[in-house]
């Protein structure tokens, strides 16, 4: 993994995550915001610490733990990432409900071009605010985008002590599976 100075870190406020994305995938997962390191090497999941890759694996959506700088890969399993709010944060505490109400706007929107069978937003708490859903919980949603149904998963982030690689594995499993049925 580079390593990135307090400069280029900040500069890496200013760019854009590209998504990864193709039209009618299984699973469209869908990040809160890019974080510094992700903004910095331009491969979603990026941070050291960030358990979405060896999560993904572990569950079975990858034959192999993918690293970030492969995340093209994921294309040829059908599976893509994008986010909710495109604008790099240090910790997505900084983004507003403004932020999130907007990106969910804009996340419909992409989702009803893209048609993914299954929309998966990684957080509960960014789920809640984009959709306007206070009480939704980790797991399938009622709400669909299209013909797109919705899951909540846990937040990979290592910061997210509430769940451990194995049980957001199996989580990330149950997704899986009614993706594949």
């Amino acid at each position: 993994m580079p390593r990135f100075t307090p400069e280029e870190l900040a500069a890496a406020r200013d760019r854009v995550v590209p998504d990864v994305v193709a039209d009618g995938l299984r699973v469209l997962f869908c990040g809160i915001n890019p974080g510094l390191m992700t903004a910095a090497t331009g491969h979603h999941f990026a941070r050291p610490g960030n358990r979405f890759w060896p999560v993904l694996h572990r569950s079975g959506f990858t034959p192999r733990l993918l690293k970030p700088s492969e995340q093209r890969e994921l294309l040829s399993y059908g599976l893509g990432i994008t986010n909710v709010v495109e604008r790099a944060t240090a910790r997505a505490d900084e983004l507003s409900a403004e932020e999130y109400r907007e990106g969910g706007r804009l996340l419909a929107l992409k989702v009803g071009r893209l048609r993914p069978r299954w929309l998966a937003v990684v957080g509960v708490t960014a789920y809640r605010a984009a959709f306007d859903d206070r009480k939704a919980q980790v797991g399938p949603q009622s709400r669909t985008i299209g013909d797109t149904r919705v899951w909540v998963l846990p937040n990979p982030s290592g910061l997210n002590a509430h769940w451990t690689a194995e049980t957001m594995a199996e989580e990330f499993a149950r997704l899986r599976e009614a993706a594949e049925g």
